[in-house]
């Protein structure tokens, strides 16, 4: 029996960020702020920045993108935030993370 970890890139990079460190899992409210889960921690796009970010298309049909955002607060706090790609995309974390300083990677630009 094969590992479903190792048919879903998605899985084994997340995986591999709780290996490093990277723990939270973020959302962004309708008030366009970034929140931990338990809305417990909140944050403006200044006080986030995009340390890394991963896409990923389906197997069985190239539309199904997505796009796992690794980002880190001005607390230090370290997680990720994961969306659709493209046409499909959620429009309050897209709207959120043009405004988040990116660390060099154009996040407009396809890999």
């Amino acid at each position: 029996m094969e590992n479903k970890a190792e048919l879903t890139p998605l899985i084994t990079v997340l995986a591999q960020l709780r290996k490093e460190g990277v723990k939270l899992d973020f959302k962004v409210t309708e008030e366009g702020m970034l929140s931990t889960m338990d809305d417990k921690q909140k944050f403006g796009p200044d006080e986030v920045r995009i340390v890394n970010f991963y896409r990923f298309e389906g197997e069985s049909n190239p539309d199904d993108m997505a796009i796992l955002y690794v980002l880190e607060t001005t607390s230090g706090a370290k997680g990720t935030i994961s969306d659709a790609y493209g046409t499909y995309s959620d429009e309050t974390i897209e709207t959120f993370m043009k405004k988040v300083q990116d660390l060099g990677k154009n996040l407009d630009t396809r890999i």
